[in-house]
């Protein structure tokens, strides 16, 4: 398997080197990172349930699309990438927020990653990537909040601390 690098930046998004994605998961050590949130034109957000196999939060639901840019690689066009890569298709997004976060797992890895947080319309159906995701479907924002509200837990940390952010923005746009 080949390794993955990521962008290592400072608490101001600012580059500071690269190092493998797993190292830095080990360390700890703030990386570049996005989440990217797709709503269809009846409001719901596409969410996906992380594959079973991977390295963290596997089952999990989450947003449409997360992962880091590579070296070299601008956020936007890694947000791109990596819609295609899990989601099999791609759309318009914009980015709206980020904010930095930092969870610690049970298998000794660490999240410590700045999220940069983009947000899109589109009712494409999904053919998704089943090495990357389990499973998808789009939920009305209120069956969210039930669900988080019941069972916080089935949900990645990163989409718990956005969700909120892109709710009031996506009301603001819709």
């Amino acid at each position: 398997m080949e390794q993955e690098f990521v962008i290592l930046v400072d608490e101001n998004d600012n580059p500071t080197g690269s190092m493998e994605k797993m190292q830095a998961h080990r360390e700890a050590v703030l990386h570049r990172a996005f989440s990217v949130f797709i709503f269809n034109t009846s409001g719901e957000l596409l969410l996906q349930q992380r594959a079973l196999s991977k390295y963290h939060s596997p089952g999990l639901w989450t947003n449409t699309c997360c992962s880091h840019p590579r070296p070299g690689e601008t956020t936007p066009a890694a947000a791109h990438r990596r819609m295609v890569e899990e989601m099999g298709f791609d759309c318009d997004f914009e980015e709206v927020f980020s904010f930095v976060y930092k969870a610690a797992f049970d298998n000794n890895l660490t999240e410590h990653e700045f999220d940069h947080v983009f947000i899109g319309i589109s009712n494409t159906t999904p053919v998704i990537n089943v090495t990357e995701v389990e499973a998808y479907r789009y939920t009305s924002i209120p069956q969210i909040h039930y669900e988080m509200e019941l069972e916080p837990g089935r949900f990645t940390v990163w989409f718990r601390i956005a969700f909120g952010r892109v709710e009031e923005y996506f009301s603001k746009i819709s």
